[in-house]
């Protein structure tokens, strides 16, 4: 259907390998309505190498939508052929990665924040992409690189890569990448915050569309970088170690929908016939310890919790469907946890923000 048929992209939950996945992208629907969901990033050797088995790599649920597809890759014939396998599959954009900075990606072939140092082939790629969809194309960076983290230096690749392709929209990393061996979860940490870039970028490309992404943790500081601007609002990890308080705010703190009656007991009696239907269908891939994954963090700071996980844990050596596992582990949590609706509370800073209007 593409973009323009959903709510603007005010709140997104960032690509994350390994996490968000067909699994998670059902779990997080089943609690937010509008928050745009992203996939994993999937190389593009990945889908032009695996014609016979695509289904695998795109297909998803059509309740997902606004879902974007994230790409990465450093070959533009691959590249367009990715994408032209893709189109038929309906997301609503496709996302280009520049911002990845795993070993994984930015030593095989170099591609992922690497790309940040060459614009000029990140406009070529964004091109070709956006050649072979009818739907928008946007990229996710970092605000730099080891010693290239000059705000001069990102403004050089926003400018050459949105004047020489179809780009307007920017999804910023407000962290520096570093490529000194440290892994990636070290590199979600240890680059300082540079907050005052993304909100320089607003005022220096007021044509473009730039969505802030990294160290907001809750909805209260989603709507306190909107009120000082962000067009939008990238949350990662936080969505999905605590997808009730997050994902369930989304639709009433931020979209301004009344608040979602549903309760975790009702998600996971939907998610339960989700899963079981994937088991049935698949067998042993995925397994049904990928297939529970996502619900682990659906009791975040609840009581019990930790007692409900250790159980879940135990039970997935001999449990074969999601029915039984559930069945065998919820007494663990109290009755009021599992039949409470959403509310309302109070999560986080409301003036992180404010001082980083200009650089």
């Amino acid at each position: 259907m593409g973009a323009e048929h959903y709510p603007p992209p005010w709140f997104s939950v960032a690509p994350m390998m390994e996490w968000t996945n067909n699994h998670y992208r059902t779990l997080a629907r089943l609690i937010s309505k509008k928050a745009w969901l992203y996939t994993e990033m999937l190389a593009a050797e990945t889908i032009v190498y695996q014609t016979g088995n695509l289904d695998r790599f795109l297909a998803y649920g059509p309740e997902q939508h606004p879902i974007v597809l994230q790409i990465g890759g450093n070959n533009l014939e691959n590249l367009a052929k990715a994408t032209q396998l893709a189109t038929p599959y309906g997301y609503d954009e496709i996302n280009f990665n520049c911002g990845c900075p795993s070993p994984r990606v930015v030593g095989h072939g170099c591609f992922g924040v690497c790309l940040m140092l060459d614009p000029k082939f990140v406009a070529e790629a964004m091109c070709v992409i956006a050649a072979n969809t009818n739907v928008p194309v946007s990229v996710k960076c970092r605000i730099g690189l080891d010693g290239h983290d000059s705000y001069n230096e990102l403004c050089d690749f926003i400018y050459k890569v949105s004047s020489q392709s179809p780009t307007r929209h920017f999804i910023i990393h407000s962290r520096k990448a570093l490529l000194n061996g440290i892994s990636p979860a070290d590199n979600r940490k240890i680059p300082p915050l540079k907050y005052e870039y993304y909100y320089a970028l607003l005022r220096d490309f007021p044509d473009l569309q730039f969505t802030i992404n990294g160290g907001i943790n809750s909805i209260d500081e989603v709507n306190a970088a909107r009120m000082e601007g962000a067009h939008g609002v990238m949350l990662g990890r936080a969505a999905y170690s605590n997808p009730w308080r997050i994902l369930g705010l989304v639709d009433s703190s931020v979209y301004g929908a009344p608040l979602h009656s549903i309760t975790r007991r009702q998600v996971l009696e939907q998610y339960q016939v989700y899963g079981d239907s994937v088991v049935r269908m698949y067998g042993n891939k995925p397994n049904i310890r990928d297939v529970v994954k996502p619900l682990l963090g659906l009791f975040h700071g609840e009581p019990r919790n930790v007692v409900w996980k250790r159980k879940v844990d135990a039970a997935l050596l001999h449990c074969t469907t999601i029915k039984s596992l559930l069945e065998e582990t919820l007494g663990e949590i109290p009755e009021r946890v599992l039949d409470a609706p959403i509310t309302e509370v109070p999560s986080g800073s409301t003036d992180m923000f404010i001082k980083y209007y200009v650089l």
